[in-house]
């Protein structure tokens, strides 16, 4: 398999994921505090802690569709690279019954409203399965989210046939999960594997033969944290 030349790219500042809400967001906000203003005078309280708010929960929601490009530099052959920013919250043998049904390594990383939210191919390859559940919106750092939450998960073979598999799982807040990769492409890190709309997790299990390179409490930033090596 030979990985895509990196090209320079312009820096993009905002998700397309998030232009819609956005805009929407935006329009109504603004048609709202014009109608506090004409109603209360603008310079009346009464416009201003509205509008205080509003731009206070604009700024949250641009700042968690921001999209940063993150090209990765290091070597690709055995590392696997966090799919998403945030923190570290499992890395433990578990039972995986969906794809593996055996024991697999998981690390999970939560992200916070305030971490980015799209998510990046973890590993080089080719994908095996793309598949989709639906399910429930309960806190996603919660153990059982990942079995019981709305969940999208992605298995890709690297080029020895090592079979990665990465799980998005929404949070109490997420009600929607974007993934993009089609079952029989290839796919290199430095792509986004997908999107989830505010609070969720990152799930990914490796072969019990995999050396984590990070541990619980850790904050991690996709596409550039090495969370595993998968050979000695």
């Amino acid at each position: 398999m030979v990985r895509p030349l990196k090209k320079i790219k312009k820096n993009i500042r905002l998700h397309s994921e998030g232009t819609t809400t956005l805009i929407v967001f935006g329009v109504c906000a603004t048609v709202l505090c014009l109608l506090l203003g004409y109603a209360f005078t603008f310079q009346s309280v009464w416009f201003w802690i509205p509008f205080s708010i509003l731009l206070a929960i604009y700024l949250v929601t641009v700042n968690f569709f921001r999209c940063p490009i993150r090209l990765y530099d290091g070597d690709t052959e055995d590392s696997v690279l966090a799919p998403c920013d945030g923190k570290v919250v499992v890395v433990e043998e578990v039972d995986e019954n969906e794809y593996f049904h055996d024991r697999r390594l998981m690390v999970s990383i939560f992200m916070s409203l305030f971490n980015v939210h799209a998510n990046w191919i973890p590993v080089d390859g080719v994908v095996k399965m793309v598949r989709h559940h639906n399910g429930r919106f309960s806190a996603a750092w919660l153990p059982k989210a990942s079995l019981d939450n709305e969940r999208s998960t992605v298995v890709i073979e690297t080029a020895d046939g090592t079979e990665v598999l990465v799980r998005q799982v929404a949070g109490a807040v997420a009600r929607r999960i974007v993934t993009y990769p089609a079952e029989g492409e290839e796919c290199f890190v430095d792509e986004h594997l997908g999107f989830i709309k505010f609070g969720s997790r990152v799930d990914v299990y490796l072969p019990l033969s995999a050396r984590p390179q990070v541990e619980v409490g850790q904050p991690t930033t996709g596409n550039h944290t090495v969370i595993a090596k998968l050979k000695d």
